[in-house]
């Protein structure tokens, strides 16, 4: 086997012609972005756009600093710095064919738990215009019941106590927004990329809340200076793995740490609130819009709530994978059912799209077996999740006298989950949750009180006290633990 060749800048030029390279000049990049959390995602949707971008005439002010905030960010950092930014995206296609390119719309990599004042600064530069983040459903530390912002997080309240040493997400937004109106940097654009509904509003709620507590004085400067635009993306990402990287030393005798596959689809709709100029991403496809609700709805109420319904079932009957999942009729119709009983009766109209084409396209974006998109994935931090993604759809189905059969018997099975901890083929589910041990505790005393899982207000409200839901809960979650085969179950409910 020839020897692998290390992906930097200074190697840049021996992959040309074995795979695109990135068309311009990467010392005439300037970062007017700063993004914080560059996981798999991050790279495959929003880094890969600023990278068409850059390949557009008078746009290389749009590049990206790239931050890791935590810890935990330490390889990704570590491999990015070294490969100078740059990484493979894979894009793994249904049929089976691939397309794979280098991307280098990073200009730099930080790591805030290293250099916290070279982060806060490069928020702070007057050049920065933009700071963006993929922080995941469950990081905006908020009860999404009551949309009360959780001060008394002990991380959170050790940042108000300690403005100039940040350590969370809140607090190196609040002091960087503190440099910027002291040093006259002028307004900033703060962009939610998250799957939670209106994130640009969520995004400012929590802050605004956080430097309520901390520092009143900035709040009038944020309202004046400050826009918060509201996001939808979509591109199923799947994790990291040992076959990303091997695919990639294999095809093209690249070393890649941090290489990304992903799926052909991708989407970004943004409103256009920008306060201090924005990236012209309309000429690479993103569309903007004045109000980003009907699609962020379409898109959280389907596809990310189908998400759930797949995952959370086919990882209790044991299936690895959402294509391996899908591959089951049982699930694949149960999905479609779920999507077209209760899921989009419930949906605003929205201008332009076919729902019934988007579902059609959704169930085979979930079939893709190129992409092995692991059930674990899709479950993990459901508590973040299903409060935004399944509860709603009920909630409206409940209020208007819809059907709510099949998106009930998926907050049962995700009862399940958490009581067993282990597949129906007896292997330990992977279960990553903030909250999985009281998740774990509510649901073990299931089978004394039917509804003890549902007595966490904190994620379902008062949803228990809903005489209609409860018994149709209690109906399915007896069904479960009766049977203890979920597909069983499923497929006798779509018989009804």
């Amino acid at each position: 086997m020839n020897k692998l060749i290390p992906l930097n800048k200074e190697n840049l030029a021996k992959f040309e012609g074995s795979l695109p390279i990135p068309s311009y000049d990467l010392s005439k990049r300037h970062a007017g972005i700063v993004h914080i959390g560059v996981g798999a995602f991050h790279r495959a949707h929003q880094a890969y756009y600023c990278h068409q971008l850059l390949s557009q005439p008078d746009s290389m002010e749009w590049a990206l600093t790239g931050v890791g905030l935590m810890e935990y960010d330490r390889k990704t950092y570590q491999a990015l710095t070294s490969q100078d930014g740059l990484y493979t995206l894979t894009i793994q296609s249904p049929d089976g064919s691939s397309h794979t390119e280098l991307i280098g719309s990073i200009c730099e990599m930080l790591l805030a738990v290293e250099t916290p004042e070279v982060v806060l600064d490069k928020m702070a530069d007057p050049n920065t215009k933009v700071i963006s983040m993929t922080i995941t459903e469950g990081g905006y530390n908020f009860d999404p019941n009551t949309g009360i912002f959780n001060h008394d997080d002990p991380s959170v309240s050790d940042d108000i106590k300690n403005p100039a040493t940040p350590k969370t997400f809140f607090g190196y937004i609040a002091e960087a927004l503190r440099r910027r109106r002291d040093r006259g940097a002028g307004p900033v654009t703060i962009l939610s990329c998250d799957n939670v509904q209106h994130n640009g509003d969520v995004a400012k709620m929590v802050i605004k809340a956080f430097c309520h507590k901390q520092d009143p004085s900035i709040l009038e400067w944020i309202e004046d200076h400050v826009s918060f635009p509201n996001s939808m993306v979509d591109r199923i990402t799947p994790k990291i793995s040992s076959d990303t990287i091997q695919y990639v030393q294999d095809q093209y005798g690249i070393e890649d740490a941090v290489p990304v596959n992903c799926e052909p689809f991708i989407q970004w709709i943004i409103e256009d609130n920008f306060i201090n100029g924005r990236p012209q991403l309309e000429s690479v496809e993103v569309q903007f819009v004045d109000d980003v609700t009907p699609y962020e709805e379409m898109k959280l109420r389907l596809l990310n709530a189908g998400h759930s319904v797949v995952g959370i079932t086919g990882a209790i009957h044991g299936y690895p994978t959402i294509d391996r999942c899908i591959a089951d009729d049982v699930i694949s119709n149960y999905l479609r059912a779920y999507l077209d009983r209760e899921a989009s009766p419930v949906l605003t109209p929205v201008d332009g799209i076919d729902v019934e084409e988007y579902i059609e396209t959704l169930i085979e974006r979930f079939g893709n077996a190129n992409i092995k998109d692991s059930a674990a994935r899709i479950c993990s931090e459901s508590s973040a999740k299903l409060p935004k993604f399944l509860l709603p759809t009920i909630q409206k189905n409940l209020k208007g006298g819809g059907a709510i059969e099949l998106g009930t018997l998926i907050i049962a099975a995700w009862c399940y989950y958490h009581d067993k901890g282990v597949d129906e083929q007896g292997n330990p589910l992977e279960i990553i949750d903030e909250m999985a041990e009281q998740l774990a505790i509510q649901a073990k005393k299931t089978t004394d009180d039917p509804l003890s899982f549902l007595r966490q207000p904190e994620i379902f409200g008062d949803l228990v006290d809903d005489q209609r839901f409860s018994d149709v809960y209690e109906r399915l979650i007896k069904k479960i633990y009766e049977q203890g085969d979920i597909i069983k179950v499923m497929a006798s409910c779509l018989k009804q």
